[in-house]
């Protein structure tokens, strides 16, 4: 089985070079796909630097910044359609895994049929190891989902119970987090990959409603872990927690138009929840909080 990673740029070069050093003899990677999103500044010069290290890189370039998934899509289907790959490991740039942790998942892949995404638990520096699959809410399960201090209350309902994960190895989740996961190719695309509508944040719930759809399912590999750098990219992107908050609430509104039909009641109602979700970090930053 053919095994391509693809990472994606914007702004960040620093970062995917530091990830390419890392991996770049991992065996078990056929190819490497690096997309720059349109990048604003000399990353397209500096990732350049790879092609005399590391014949198996290829760099791609996407003719505007389309997003997240817009992305990631040129990438796999790139893995899938040109490189023949079988199974493809998206990963952001600010990510840290091992080869035996790529193995792993390819492995469980290559045995069971009804898996289209699989990852592994993900240690964040500000928040510990994590089991980052949860479930796909309906309208109310998303806005509690999204408030600061309700999905503290609200966490045992809105996640899954403890005694889920004890004494496993692995399990299905509706969806898991987009800053490392493996996908079948063949089953991404068909699926539709990501939904380019979305630029950032919320992608994780689409692409899983996606797979849902179509039958496939996705798993959460509980002896294996990956770390991430707290949205370090991101972090450079957009500057502010404000505006990634902005971000985020324009994302979720998209979702629940398109996945979960919601109708103007519903839209009245989330948006003045959103301003409430602003407020809250609003009050909690004068007090010194953090969310």
């Amino acid at each position: 089985m053919k095994i391509n990673c693809v990472i994606l740029n914007y702004n960040d070069a620093s970062t995917v070079l530091e990830l390419i050093n890392e991996i770049g003899g991992y065996q078990v990677l056929d190819r490497i796909v690096i997309v720059d999103n349109a990048s604003t500044d000399n990353s397209w010069d500096v990732l350049q630097t790879l092609k005399t290290k590391y014949a198996h890189v290829d760099l791609l370039r996407s003719e505007k910044n389309g997003g997240y998934g817009a992305g990631n899509n040129l990438g796999v289907r790139h893995a899938v359609n040109v490189n023949g790959a079988d199974y493809v490991l998206i990963a952001n740039p600010d990510v840290k895994f091992s080869e035996a942790c790529v193995k792993r998942l390819a492995g469980v892949l290559s045995r069971h049929e009804e898996l289209a995404v699989a990852t592994a638990l993900m240690e964040d520096a500000a928040f510990g190891t994590q089991k980052n699959g949860w479930k796909i809410h309906g309208f109310w399960g998303e806005l509690f989902a999204m408030g600061p201090i309700c999905r503290r209350l609200l966490k045992k309902r809105l996640n899954y119970p403890e005694k889920y994960f004890e004494g496993k190895k692995a399990v299905y989740v509706d969806a898991v987090h987009g800053s490392m996961l493996m996908a079948d190719g063949k089953k991404f695309l068909e699926a539709g990959g990501y939904d380019e509508g979305i630029f950032l944040y919320q992608e994780e719930t689409v692409l899983a409603s996606r797979l849902k759809n179509r039958g496939y399912k996705s798993l959460l590999v509980l002896d294996q872990k990956y770390r991430h750098e707290h949205s370090v990219s991101i972090k450079k992107s957009f500057k502010g927690q404000m505006d990634r908050q902005k971000l985020r609430h324009e994302s979720v509104l998209y979702y629940m138009k398109h996945y979960l039909g919601i109708g103007p009641v519903e839209e009245m109602i989330a948006n003045v929840w959103f301003a409430g979700i602003l407020l809250e970090i609003r009050v909690a930053g004068m007090l010194g909080m953090k969310f």
